[in-house]
């Protein structure tokens, strides 16, 4: 599993960069025909991996719940999202993959609720499975960002 939270380092130092290189207003801007944002895709990133791991397994995620509502699939955009929040979700990028890694190693992900992905059809059985889709999933929010970026800079 080294080499999986090993990707979701790398991924989440590209994440990094988007929040770093891009100032509030552009992160909260929605491009015509998009209905969300920079920093929705990756408030959406972390949200997932703790639903994924945590949530399937039938533990208390990491990060407050009401977070993950405003985040979670389905959700999209409700309001501007403040400096303050940007800073936490920057923080959030790295202190959850440590968490994980570290309850992962300790052996804390016993049981875990088999699901079935709407994305691709395939099915999650054990965490390291949702580990790894996530780094997928992460994947395809990061390109999201890079399109996102490309408009609310022009």
């Amino acid at each position: 599993m080294d080499y999986s939270f090993d990707i979701n380092l790398k991924n989440r130092k590209i994440l990094e960069r988007f929040i770093d290189g891009h100032t509030l207003a552009q992160l909260n801007a929605i491009p015509s025909g998009f209905n969300n944002n920079i920093i929705w895709n990756i408030g959406h990133s972390l949200a997932t991996q703790q639903l994924l791991t945590y949530g399937l397994s039938g533990l208390t995620p990491k990060i407050p719940m009401d977070f993950i509502s405003s985040y979670k699939k389905g959700t999209k955009p409700e309001r501007t999202v403040t400096q303050d929040e940007v800073d936490s979700i920057k923080e959030m990028l790295y202190t959850t993959l440590q968490q994980l890694e570290a309850d992962y190693n300790a052996g804390v992900f016993k049981d875990f609720k088999e699901y079935t992905l709407s994305t691709t059809g395939g099915v999650l059985s054990k965490v390291e499975h949702a580990i790894e889709f996530n780094n997928f999933h992460e994947g395809l929010h990061l390109g999201c960002c890079i399109q996102l970026s490309r408009l609310v800079k022009s």
